[in-house]
Protein backbone atom coordinates (compact mmCIF):
# COMPACT_ATOMS: atom_id res chain seq x y z
CA UNK A 1 0.00 0.00 0.00
CA UNK A 2 1.59 3.29 -1.04
CA UNK A 3 0.51 5.88 0.70
CA UNK A 4 0.94 9.96 -0.73
CA UNK A 5 1.20 13.06 1.92
CA UNK A 6 -1.05 15.67 0.49
CA UNK A 7 -1.56 17.92 3.49
CA UNK A 8 -0.46 21.39 2.83
CA UNK A 9 0.27 22.22 5.91
CA UNK A 10 2.16 19.29 7.28
CA UNK A 11 4.22 20.06 3.69
CA UNK A 12 4.45 23.74 4.06
CA UNK A 13 6.21 22.79 7.97
CA UNK A 14 9.09 20.97 6.52
CA UNK A 15 12.48 23.59 6.99
CA UNK A 16 14.08 24.03 3.56
CA UNK A 17 17.94 23.80 5.50
CA UNK A 18 16.86 20.16 7.04
CA UNK A 19 16.09 19.11 3.65
CA UNK A 20 19.50 20.35 2.15
CA UNK A 21 20.88 18.42 4.49
CA UNK A 22 19.15 15.04 4.60
CA UNK A 23 19.63 15.53 0.69
CA UNK A 24 23.55 16.41 1.53
CA UNK A 25 23.70 13.26 3.72
CA UNK A 26 21.86 11.14 1.32
CA UNK A 27 24.82 11.63 -1.55
CA UNK A 28 22.23 14.12 -3.27
CA UNK A 29 24.74 16.32 -5.52
CA UNK A 30 23.43 20.47 -5.59
CA UNK A 31 24.03 20.30 -9.30
CA UNK A 32 22.89 24.15 -10.62
CA UNK A 33 20.19 26.70 -10.44
CA UNK A 34 16.71 26.47 -11.98
CA UNK A 35 15.62 29.77 -13.26
CA UNK A 36 16.23 32.03 -9.77
CA UNK A 37 13.64 29.87 -7.45
CA UNK A 38 15.21 26.75 -7.37
CA UNK A 39 18.32 24.51 -7.76
CA UNK A 40 18.36 21.16 -9.50
CA UNK A 41 19.98 18.11 -7.25
CA UNK A 42 21.35 14.53 -8.78
CA UNK A 43 22.14 12.00 -7.05
CA UNK A 44 23.45 8.47 -9.54
CA UNK A 45 21.98 5.30 -8.78
CA UNK A 46 21.79 2.22 -10.51
CA UNK A 47 20.02 1.72 -13.45
CA UNK A 48 19.06 5.14 -13.62
CA UNK A 49 20.08 8.96 -12.53
CA UNK A 50 17.52 10.73 -9.96
CA UNK A 51 16.70 14.53 -10.21
CA UNK A 52 15.03 16.98 -7.27
CA UNK A 53 13.87 20.51 -8.31
CA UNK A 54 14.81 21.93 -4.62
CA UNK A 55 12.81 25.34 -4.14
CA UNK A 56 14.81 28.27 -2.56
CA UNK A 57 12.31 29.58 -0.85
CA UNK A 58 9.58 28.40 1.35
CA UNK A 59 7.31 31.40 0.36
CA UNK A 60 7.28 30.02 -3.36
CA UNK A 61 3.50 29.10 -4.37
CA UNK A 62 4.47 25.45 -5.36
CA UNK A 63 6.33 24.79 -2.42
CA UNK A 64 4.14 22.21 -0.92
CA UNK A 65 3.47 20.36 -4.59
CA UNK A 66 7.88 20.10 -4.64
CA UNK A 67 8.13 18.83 -1.36
CA UNK A 68 5.32 16.36 -2.16
CA UNK A 69 7.55 15.31 -5.15
CA UNK A 70 10.87 15.47 -3.56
CA UNK A 71 9.15 13.27 -0.78
CA UNK A 72 7.98 10.83 -3.43
CA UNK A 73 11.36 10.90 -5.44
CA UNK A 74 13.51 9.88 -2.01
CA UNK A 75 11.10 7.20 -1.18
CA UNK A 76 11.66 5.47 -4.60
CA UNK A 77 15.30 6.09 -4.32
CA UNK A 78 15.86 4.94 -0.93
CA UNK A 79 12.97 1.96 -1.14
CA UNK A 80 11.37 3.96 2.05
CA UNK A 81 7.27 4.99 2.40
CA UNK A 82 6.51 8.08 2.03
CA UNK A 83 6.00 8.59 5.78
CA UNK A 84 9.16 7.52 6.91
CA UNK A 85 11.00 10.21 4.70
CA UNK A 86 8.37 12.46 5.93
CA UNK A 87 8.77 11.45 9.71
CA UNK A 88 12.67 12.14 9.25
CA UNK A 89 12.02 15.12 7.69
CA UNK A 90 9.66 16.79 10.08
CA UNK A 91 10.60 19.30 12.86
CA UNK A 92 7.33 20.65 13.95
CA UNK A 93 3.86 18.85 13.48
CA UNK A 94 1.67 21.57 14.24
CA UNK A 95 -2.44 20.99 15.71
CA UNK A 96 -2.02 16.93 15.64
CA UNK A 97 -4.91 14.28 16.70
CA UNK A 98 -3.44 11.29 18.19
CA UNK A 99 -3.54 8.44 20.09
CA UNK A 100 -1.15 6.95 22.85
CA UNK A 101 -0.96 5.35 25.93
CA UNK A 102 1.44 6.68 29.23
CA UNK A 103 4.46 5.45 29.17
CA UNK A 104 6.21 6.75 32.34
CA UNK A 105 5.47 9.37 35.22
CA UNK A 106 7.97 11.06 36.56
CA UNK A 107 8.23 12.69 40.00
CA UNK A 108 5.47 15.94 40.15
CA UNK A 109 6.66 18.98 41.59
CA UNK A 110 6.79 18.74 45.51
CA UNK A 111 4.10 22.30 45.72
CA UNK A 112 1.79 22.03 42.63
CA UNK A 113 -0.13 19.28 41.13
CA UNK A 114 1.92 19.01 37.56
CA UNK A 115 4.71 17.19 36.17
CA UNK A 116 6.36 15.54 32.83
CA UNK A 117 5.06 12.23 31.66
CA UNK A 118 5.98 10.15 28.72
CA UNK A 119 3.28 9.04 26.16
CA UNK A 120 4.59 6.21 23.41
CA UNK A 121 2.14 7.82 20.71
CA UNK A 122 1.26 7.18 16.89
CA UNK A 123 3.12 9.68 14.50
CA UNK A 124 2.30 9.16 11.07
CA UNK A 125 1.19 5.49 11.96
CA UNK A 126 4.89 4.69 13.49
CA UNK A 127 5.46 4.43 17.22
CA UNK A 128 6.86 7.18 18.98
CA UNK A 129 8.27 8.76 22.32
CA UNK A 130 6.57 11.94 22.96
CA UNK A 131 7.94 13.80 26.37
CA UNK A 132 5.27 16.65 27.85
CA UNK A 133 4.70 18.41 31.10
CA UNK A 134 0.64 18.23 32.53
CA UNK A 135 -1.18 20.22 35.34
CA UNK A 136 -3.72 19.63 37.16
CA UNK A 137 -6.54 17.90 36.03
CA UNK A 138 -4.60 16.51 33.08
CA UNK A 139 -2.40 15.18 35.22
CA UNK A 140 -4.61 13.37 37.17
CA UNK A 141 -5.68 11.85 34.02
CA UNK A 142 -2.38 10.82 32.62
CA UNK A 143 -1.85 9.06 36.00
CA UNK A 144 -5.07 7.32 35.81
CA UNK A 145 -4.50 5.88 32.51
CA UNK A 146 -1.15 5.19 33.54
CA UNK A 147 -2.00 2.94 36.63
CA UNK A 148 -4.98 1.38 34.41
CA UNK A 149 -2.77 0.81 31.00
CA UNK A 150 -5.87 2.65 29.95
CA UNK A 151 -5.57 4.57 26.15
CA UNK A 152 -5.48 7.94 25.84
CA UNK A 153 -5.95 10.87 22.95
CA UNK A 154 -5.07 14.41 22.52
CA UNK A 155 -4.14 17.25 20.23
CA UNK A 156 -0.99 19.79 19.95
CA UNK A 157 1.95 20.64 18.65
CA UNK A 158 4.58 18.02 18.36
CA UNK A 159 8.42 19.03 18.34
CA UNK A 160 10.99 16.78 17.01
CA UNK A 161 13.94 16.84 19.14
CA UNK A 162 16.78 14.06 18.44
CA UNK A 163 14.62 10.44 18.69
CA UNK A 164 11.53 11.84 20.61
CA UNK A 165 8.88 14.81 20.05
CA UNK A 166 7.92 17.27 22.67
CA UNK A 167 4.39 17.71 23.26
CA UNK A 168 3.09 21.69 23.28
CA UNK A 169 0.17 23.28 22.84
CA UNK A 170 -1.66 20.33 24.69
CA UNK A 171 -5.51 20.21 24.29
CA UNK A 172 -8.27 17.57 24.29
CA UNK A 173 -6.20 15.07 26.89
CA UNK A 174 -8.77 12.78 27.46
CA UNK A 175 -9.02 8.92 28.24
CA UNK A 176 -10.15 6.79 25.73
CA UNK A 177 -13.29 4.75 25.99
CA UNK A 178 -11.83 0.66 25.45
Amino acid sequence: MKVTVKDKETLQNIDLENLKNYLQIHGWQENKPFLNHATIWNKSATPEDFEILLPNKESLGDYTQRIQEIIEILATVENRTNLEILTELLQIIPNISTQGIVMDIYTPHFDKLNGRITILGIVFQKLQKIHTELNNQNYILAIKAYQQRLPISFTGDLIKENDHFILQNLHNFQIDNI
